[in-house]
């Protein structure tokens, strides 16, 4: 019996120790980040049957077990990816926030200021300083789009060497759990219970880190080799091989980088949209908050340069000629050619270009021009909804978006797809083309004076003009619109010239009417009911110009206040700042959605915490006891060698 007294004592001593090792390896551990808590499974060694008795033999250890909850763990892993997700995009959004909050006020204060200047010039159009501070204020106009424009840029650039910087993460921690998994394989043996615990917790500090970065799924194989998912179920990590992420230019735009996952067998480009965590939202702020900006931008810059052109257009300059652009045309030939973007896998020969049509149509949407071996299939993007513009071979295809889809010379070929960006360019190449203020159109060439003997209520007003130059050589006299018979409701108008010829003439139906006569839109409203059949109303057409003239200028003002962007509802002001309020909205939207993915992501943590963490009062005590149970175990021993050697010297 002493002998099975000291083997059981050996065995006390020898678990007492193994537990020691372990509490000690826990407390040496409390700070080490991902390290779960071990425990040493003890328990009874099989009893021996003795005299019809079991008599115990002592104990053993016979697993060192990790504590792990695999629940709290993927509930932590899926919180991790939501914070990252939402800390990136809140990052993201808070810089286009500066930027539109301090660039965005540049631009609206230099639109205030260029009005200024007009209406400056519409109330002294003689005068040469005003007009040089016109277009000084153009300059800076045109100079603040382009800062902006700049700006956007090096945000772009500065996502895409984040975007870049991640992927390079992601293919490290790849190449880390492979390696990871080829030790666990290694050092797993089925014949016993007992696994690499700390290589367990270091895979899993991994994947955690990876799920700051990307959504992850992992699973387990019964050699504990791990295989590790991202994004939609793309395999990262599959078992001890490794595939790594590649960033690469974008088509048909290279600026939006493409992420790819690189194997042996080749490439293949990951869906940005349901990749998820930090590196998600990048993608997601470069290619929807980021692009709706600049696109919001690139309209307003069309918008206002299209409206100072067309008012230059339509008048006079200092020396009774034709005003030119004030701003660069909006229909100028790289603009036009930079709209569409071709995909390096159309197979066709199709050139195209697209021209601005109607500014107050324009979207901020991108648009897809795809061949389906018949016809031209417009899509938005966005919305998704589909317009047939018809077969190929017309050259020019109208839209109803404010542009025109321009074939340029080729042919299209089945599948071929064109990206289309009304707006692209337009901040950036924005420039203020007029440089002599003798230029600035101030004047009309021509206005309309009621007679002095009209009673009735309407009014007849020139709404375009051609060609000014042409338009005031013209050799018209008058209109005349009368209703015939009095009180019928039927109106009828006549032009003629100054020789008392007719020239034009037609049924007017109220309220109004627009008609064309030489150089000039005219637009007749109300009902101008003279003394009918032999006393209409008479509007004179009468040469207008003069130095001192400034009512086109006044004319242009007047846009200043007016809804042009948006089907007409939105001035430039308007816009710009639904723009900027729109960023910021999206920013304090983001910052909430952090703080709450944190506070999330904080109780996830804790609860995982509770299971896996080292609690130093629970070892410290764990400590004693195992010290006691050492100590008692020796005492075992000790009294064993005693009994032994009594026993030894009563033999003798």
């Amino acid at each position: 019996m002493s002998v099975d007294l000291y083997q059981t004592g050996v065995s006390g001593l020898l678990a007492a120790q193994q537990q020691l090792a372990t509490t000690s390896h826990n407390i040496a551990n409390v700070n080490t980040e991902g390290y779960s808590r071990q425990r040493a499974e003890q328990e009874a060694r099989l009893g021996q049957s003795l005299g019809g008795n079991y008599f115990g033999t002592g104990t053993s250890i016979n697993d060192i077990r990790r504590v792990y909850d695999e629940f709290a763990q993927k509930e932590q892993l899926l919180n991790q990816t939501n914070l990252g997700f939402a800390d990136g995009k809140h990052a993201s959004l808070d810089q286009l926030n500066d930027t539109m909050s301090t660039m965005g006020n540049a631009v609206m204060t230099s639109i205030e200021q260029l009005y200024q200047s007009m209406n400056s010039i519409a109330d002294n159009p003689s005068n040469l300083g005003l007009r040089s501070m016109a277009l000084n204020q153009a300059e800076i106009l045109s100079s603040d789009f382009n800062s902006l424009n700049s700006q956007f840029d090096q945000l772009e650039r500065s996502v895409n060497s984040e975007i870049e910087q991640i992927a390079a993460q992601i293919s490290d921690i790849s190449r880390e759990l492979a390696h990871i998994n080829n030790q666990v394989l290694q050092n797993k043996d089925l014949s016993v219970a007992g696994q690499p615990n700390d290589l367990l917790d270091a895979r899993d500090k991994l994947v955690s880190e990876l799920g700051q970065f990307t959504q992850v799924n992992t699973l387990e194989d019964q050699n504990g080799v791990l295989t590790v998912m991202i994004a939609n179920g793309t395999t990262l990590v599959a078992g001890t091989t490794a595939f790594t992420m590649n960033v690469a230019a974008g088509d048909p735009d290279p600026s939006k980088t493409q992420i790819e996952l690189v194997s042996a067998n080749g490439k293949a480009v990951l869906d940005g949209t349901k990749i998820g965590g930090e590196l998600g939202a990048k993608i997601e702020f470069r290619d929807e908050h980021l692009s709706e900006a600049r696109a919001q931008i690139d309209r307003l810059s069309l918008a206002i340069a299209d409206t100072f052109n067309q008012n230059q257009q339509a008048g006079l300059d200092l020396n009774a000629l034709q005003g030119l652009n004030m701003f660069t045309d909006i229909n100028a030939g790289d603009l036009m050619s930079a709209r569409v973007l071709t995909p390096s896998t159309n197979t066709g020969s199709l050139t195209a270009q697209v021209a601005i049509t109607d500014v107050t149509q324009l979207t901020d949407s991108e648009y897809e021009i795809s061949f389906d071996g018949t016809d031209y299939i417009l899509t938005d993007t966005g919305s998704g909804n589909q317009t047939n513009l018809g077969a190929p071979g017309a050259g020019t295809y109208n839209t109803a978006f404010g542009f025109d889809f321009v074939e340029t010379g080729g042919a299209a070929a089945l599948n071929d797809k064109f990206v289309i960006r009304p707006g692209e360019n337009a901040a950036s190449l924005m420039k203020a083309t007029l440089t002599d203020g003798q230029g600035i159109a101030a004047s009309t060439p021509v206005e309309i004076r009621a007679a002095d003997n009209n009673f009735g209520g309407g009014s007849v007003s020139i709404v375009g003009v051609n060609d000014p130059v042409a338009a005031r050589a013209n050799d018209l006299g008058r209109v005349e619109v009368l209703e015939n018979p009095a009180g019928s409701g039927v109106f009828a108008y006549q032009v003629f010239d100054t020789s008392n010829v007719l020239v034009s003439g037609g049924a007017y139906t109220p309220p109004s009417q627009q008609i064309t006569v030489g150089d000039l839109t005219l637009e007749i409203e109300g009902q101008p009911s003279g003394l009918a059949p032999n006393a209409p109303e008479v509007f004179n057409l009468v040469d207008a110009f003069g130095v001192g003239n400034g009512t086109n200028a006044l004319n242009l003002t007047q846009t200043q206040t007016q809804g042009i962007l948006n089907n007409g509802r939105e001035s430039f002001s308007q816009n710009l700042g639904i723009t900027t309020s729109t960023v910021g909205s999206k920013a304090s939207s983001a910052e909430l959605v952090a703080d709450t993915a944190d506070a999330l992501y904080t109780q996830a943590y804790n609860r995982n915490q509770e299971t896996k963490g080292v609690n130093l009062d629970e070892e410290a005590a764990n400590l004693v006891k195992f010290q006691q149970a050492y100590q008692a175990s020796s005492k075992i021993i000790s009294v064993a060698n005693t009994i032994f050697d009594t026993l030894f010297q009563a033999a003798r």
